[in-house]
């Protein structure tokens, strides 16, 4: 269940997963601060932050250790990407809080910060997934459902969201209009992501080599 590190190709490929972690950073750090609500996901790991009184970042690479303990109950492949994706998401993630300003009672401003979280996210996510070095464990989650139930990419990630989002607000996170557009949403735009820059989960190993050589 472990994808073997390509050396030949590693560095480049590292560099190309880290673009995709800090605009996933960077587009989360919108969502906080443009003060609409949160993804599904921030509404739980900012909620947490709140009661743990921690940076949602930390919260992040915690809660990415968890969830990736069900991908691989699913028996999904991962890499050193998966776990690259936990330790650096969170990171940029608290970087990005620090320069990013928090916005509220500006419509004008919120609005297009949101648009432009859900598209970055459904961009980062297929950058990152495209290096094939494995998923990020909320990923690996998404393409563990629909490998092992025949569902979209799309119907999985929604349904993994509005779930997230429950929980989150049952302990308080900051749910609002926004959530609930970035849930309908963010599946539509990782598909889209996908078919832009051509990638294609769970693609052999060897095919990937090959590719490359």
């Amino acid at each position: 269940m472990f994808k073997p590190i390509i050396w030949k190709t590693f560095p480049r490929d590292f560099l190309r997963i880290q673009i995709g972690f800090a605009l996933f950073g960077l587009s989360i750090a919108f969502l906080i601060q443009g003060n609409l609500g949160t993804g599904a996901w921030g509404v739980l790991e900012v909620g947490i932050s709140y009661l743990l009184n921690v940076t949602p970042g930390t919260i992040t690479v915690a809660s990415g250790f968890t969830v990736l303990t069900g991908a691989l109950l699913m028996r999904e492949q991962i890499g050193w990407g998966t776990l690259a994706n936990i330790l650096s998401i969170g990171p940029w993630l608290d970087f990005f809080l620090r320069l990013v300003p928090s916005i509220k009672n500006n419509l004008f401003v919120q609005i297009p910060m949101l648009l432009t979280a859900i598209l970055m996210m459904g961009f980062a996510s297929a950058i990152y997934i495209g290096v094939n070095a494995g998923a990020g464990p909320r990923d690996s989650l998404m393409l563990g459902l629909k490998r092992t139930r025949g569902i979209s990419v799309r119907k999985a990630r929604t349904f993994i969201e509005i779930t997230v989002v429950t929980v989150g607000w049952l302990i308080g996170g900051p749910a609002g209009i926004g959530t609930l557009v970035f849930a309908l949403l963010i599946g539509p735009a990782i598909q889209w992501g996908f078919k832009i820059f051509k990638v294609e989960p769970h693609q052999p190993q060897d095919d990937k080599i090959e590719h490359r050589n």
